[in-house]
């Protein structure tokens, strides 16, 4: 009975250890380095009131203390802000706070976040030129042709360089991932977005619009055949905003990028390296144990403890009886 409990103990304990250890590793798994480069916050500008790292023009307003304004609430407006320099990073996440408001109950047209190829491209595609190559996620707040959506409407499109974008349909033909997002104009909290791209892998998209610290998923995308999510090798982060006969503030209050790796690949890679350098000059490898070895050493020590005991009971008891102690 005794034994029974006790192997049931150990089973327990080494499960717990292992998942205890698994959880560890996972929340430690991913960690990140903040792009200065590709970032943004008040006041925006250098001493000399230009940006070391961004770029802007058209109708782009900045204000030091609040925002940079890429179109304001007039007819007719067209702005952008991009960085100077690629995004080189393997894989990154971005994370913009931004505000769109207005007077009329009537609005338009929207603003978009750029990941492309070329820079500072002005156009017709919410500030930006069309036929691009790279990804735009477009926040777009006045409905031309889309039976079924509530606008607000966010969306990204993957373009090839040679792609129209659907105006007439707000984009229903380029779609790869979109949401409707009612309240994100006007929003009582500060409204953000945060874009996560693993290379080759994944891209999500999340926003915060209804409570603070409460991300929604807009889209989550794994990387397929018909559907390669591989950006360009050389690719710019900008912002644009376009307004027409309907127009609205499009502010862009922070940006946030960061560069993302794990450091336990990282680890593993120079350890491998290692490895190989050393067996080089005819030094064995070193592996790590890993879980079997570890679980292995569990086991054993139960075996071990479940020995002395059956030991104890055939050797000790039976002189217990025989001398009277």
């Amino acid at each position: 009975m005794w034994l029974s409990s006790a192997w049931s103990s150990l089973w327990l304990l080494a499960a717990c250890a292992v998942g205890t250890r698994a959880a560890v590793e996972a929340d430690q798994s991913m960690k990140s380095i903040p792009l200065r480069t590709h970032s943004l916050a008040p006041p925006y500008l250098d001493s000399d009131m230009s940006s070391r790292w961004f770029d802007f023009g058209g109708d782009t307003l900045v204000r030091t203390d609040q925002y940079i304004r890429l179109a304001s609430d007039t007819p007719s407006q067209s702005g952008w802000l991009f960085s100077r320099i690629p995004l080189t990073a393997t894989n990154w996440e971005v994370e913009f706070e931004f505000s769109i408001h207005g007077k009329g109950h009537l609005h338009g047209d929207g603003f978009a976040m750029w990941i492309t190829k070329d820079r500072a491209q002005p156009g017709a595609v919410f500030g930006h030129a069309d036929n691009f190559e790279g990804l735009g996620i477009f926040f777009d707040t006045y409905k031309n042709n889309r039976p079924g959506v509530v606008f607000p409407y966010v969306m990204g499109m993957l373009g090839d360089g040679k792609t129209t974008y659907d105006a007439d349909n707000d984009g229903k033909a380029n779609e790869i991932g979109g949401c409707s997002a009612r309240g994100l104009r006007s929003a009582s909290v500060p409204t953000k977005a945060k874009l996560t791209y693993f290379q080759d892998k994944s891209l999500t998209l999340q926003l915060q619009y209804k409570s603070t610290d409460a991300w929604i998923d807009c889209f989550n995308l794994e990387s397929k055949p018909e559907l390669p999510l591989k950006m360009p090798n050389t690719a710019y982060l900008g912002f644009s905003a376009h307004t027409g006969e309907l127009s609205d503030n499009f502010d862009i209050i922070s940006v946030e990028t960061r560069n993302l790796y794990n450091p336990v690949a990282a680890n593993t890679g120079r350890a491998q390296a290692a490895a190989a350098r050393a067996s080089g000059r005819g030094r064995p490898e070193k592996k790590s144990g890993g879980w079997g070895w570890f679980f292995f050493k569990v086991l054993l020590f139960g075996g071990l403890v479940g020995g002395g005991y059956v030991g104890y009971t055939k050797y000790y008891k039976p002189k217990q009886r025989y001398t009277g102690f």
